[in-house]
């Protein structure tokens, strides 16, 4: 479906990237990983340094990929840059930590959409693809973290509801651009929570509950395809029903 589509994947050594990075290669594509750090596992694809938080290396990052090959399709996000105490509990969140966490994420999310729309522009054509999340899209069901020392971080919320809004105004910022802009909001992924919390989560559902990374990758591929040509500025939610 994608064969000799160039895609950069933001993000590409995370838990979502990772599997991003693989389905893009298995479905023909040419896959780049633009991450700080390199992942913990052999990628079939180029590792290019980059900070979503710095506009000259993000420059830098579409300059070398698209010296090299000529193009760049697609930009896909799924940077998740935060601080060790982005998961504080609300009354324990300092003001400057709320800051500085909605600047990494949201921020970045602003930087990387605008630096590839202004190359896409100039190319003629482009697709760029951000990942949010249903606590984006509602409040957090707090019912899910009773009996853990687990919560939803206040700054998450505001920061995955920031980027949804931010897809559709780019998208309509870039009517007749030829450059179409989405979003996938994932619910959540398992990473070892705990038990009690995964039990409770997946009462809130209608199947499985908790997905797996490569649950999330149909819908990336679908959004790189060319069968998406006319999805644009939409959310695309993965869920399981929690959302419901």
């Amino acid at each position: 479906m994608l064969k000799d589509k160039v895609v950069i994947i933001i993000g590409g050594s995370g838990l979502i990237g990772k599997a991003f990075i693989n389905s893009t290669i298995k479905n023909h594509a040419i896959a780049i990983n633009a991450d700080l750090t390199k992942p913990n596992i052999e990628q079939k694809c180029e590792f290019i340094n980059t900070d979503i938080t710095k506009q000259n290396s993000l420059d830098s990052l579409i300059e070398q990929v698209s010296q090299k090959y000529g193009k760049i399709d697609a930009v896909v996000n799924s940077a998740y840059p935060r601080t060790k105490s982005f998961s504080n509990h609300f009354f324990d969140v300092d003001y400057d930590d709320f800051c500085l966490n909605t600047n990494l994420q949201l921020g970045g999310a602003f930087l990387v959409m605008q630096r590839f729309a202004k190359y896409f522009k100039t190319q003629g054509y482009g697709n760029i693809i951000t990942l949010s999340s249903i606590q984006g899209v509602v409040a957090p069901k707090f019912q899910t973290y009773e009996g853990t020392q687990m919560s939803s971080p206040v700054a998450y919320s505001a920061i995955k509801a920031g980027v949804i809004h931010l897809s559709r105004y780019l998208a309509k910022y870039l009517k007749g651009a030829n450059i179409r802009v989405n979003c996938i909001s994932p619910g959540g992924i398992l990473d070892n929570q705990n038990e009690i919390f995964l039990k409770q989560y997946k009462d809130v559902c209608l199947s499985k509950g908790m997905l797996d990374p490569s649950d999330i990758c149909g819908a990336l591929i679908f959004l790189l395809s060319d069968y998406s040509q006319f999805i644009n500025g939409q959310n695309i939610i993965i869920d399981d029903g929690f959302c419901l």
